[in-house]
């Protein structure tokens, strides 16, 4: 199958918002845009029915609705539309696992900066194979010219120590994308030894700043390299990594977050920088899985 750029649609203007971003970066990577709408009531094609008596009716025009307002930004983007006869998160995960990357729309809960994540796209997040990013309807622009954020830059949040492969390389790629600069932030709490009784240490923040900037400088030098034409910036926060990731991609374009793949019996499917992105980032989040 030639790479796609999936997007779940559902009616919502949320869902509607994730549409237009994912039209827009299927745009750049020169991708196939798939609408994908799950209707498990879905059944063969009737012929000469009448809408009221049609049991498609609905979900064809959801689409169908959906690829002509998209098609009519996008004329040159080639746009599938696909129904599904089954539950949308089945659907979902099944798409995600044969597309570049799958889009989902999220709602913003009003007056508090976080996302509302439902009964689907939480599963999905957490058990999708390859990227998923989340859009809430605020990010989009109206009218003609790029989605809001567009022409921000992408952040990128690594955990030193650890692969990070996967993560740096559609962080780069979208960037190259975009045409638009990386900043790649590492966020580290303090350790108990580090406070005394006057305040911080000094001695001991240097010395765990050096420790993370030599492990930073290895981790982003080979994609440094491989794309040159990015302009990349870092910072080592001594912080709570969700803290500090949280603020370092207010004002950007895409905020990038790993997520493991294999992760203890016990532990969250979700981890704490993710649970952070995801809940209070303003900006769209990649969540890209990893080793």
């Amino acid at each position: 199958m030639d790479p796609v750029v999936t997007v779940g649609l559902d009616g919502s203007p949320e869902s509607l918002a994730a549409a237009h971003w994912a039209a827009d970066e299927a745009e750049r990577r020169k991708r196939t845009l798939r609408l994908l709408h799950a209707w498990p009531l879905l059944v063969p094609e009737p012929t000469h029915l009448p809408s009221e008596v049609d049991q498609n009716y609905w979900a064809r025009r959801l689409v169908h609705h959906a690829k002509a307002e998209l098609q009519k930004r996008h004329p040159g983007l080639l746009i599938v539309g696909n129904l599904v006869a089954d539950d949308a998160q089945n659907a979902l995960l099944q798409a995600a696992s044969e597309s570049e990357m799958t889009v989902l729309g999220s709602r913003g809960l009003e007056l508090v900066e976080s996302y509302f994540l439902g009964d689907i796209s939480t599963p999905v997040v957490a058990r999708a194979s390859r990227p998923v990013v989340l859009v809430r309807a605020e990010t989009r622009s109206e009218g003609p010219g790029p989605a809001a954020g567009a022409s921000s830059g992408v952040v990128v949040a690594l955990k030193l120590g650890g692969p990070s492969d996967d993560l740096l390389a559609f962080a780069f790629e979208t960037a190259e994308a975009r045409g638009v600069p990386l900043r790649a932030v590492h966020g580290e709490s303090l350790p108990v030894h580090a406070y005394a009784p006057w305040g911080v240490d000094h001695d001991v923040t240097e010395e765990i700043t050096q420790g993370a900037r030599k492990r930073l400088d290895q981790a982003l030098s080979p994609w440094r390299e491989k794309y040159p034409h990015v302009e990349v910036a870092d910072s080592i926060v001594l912080e709570s990594p969700a803290k500090a990731v949280v603020r370092t991609a207010e004002g950007s374009g895409l905020l990038v977050v790993g997520r493991r793949r294999h992760r203890p019996a016990l532990a969250p499917r979700l981890g704490s920088v993710v649970q952070a992105a995801i809940h209070h980032a303003r900006c769209p989040v990649a969540v890209v899985p990893h080793d």
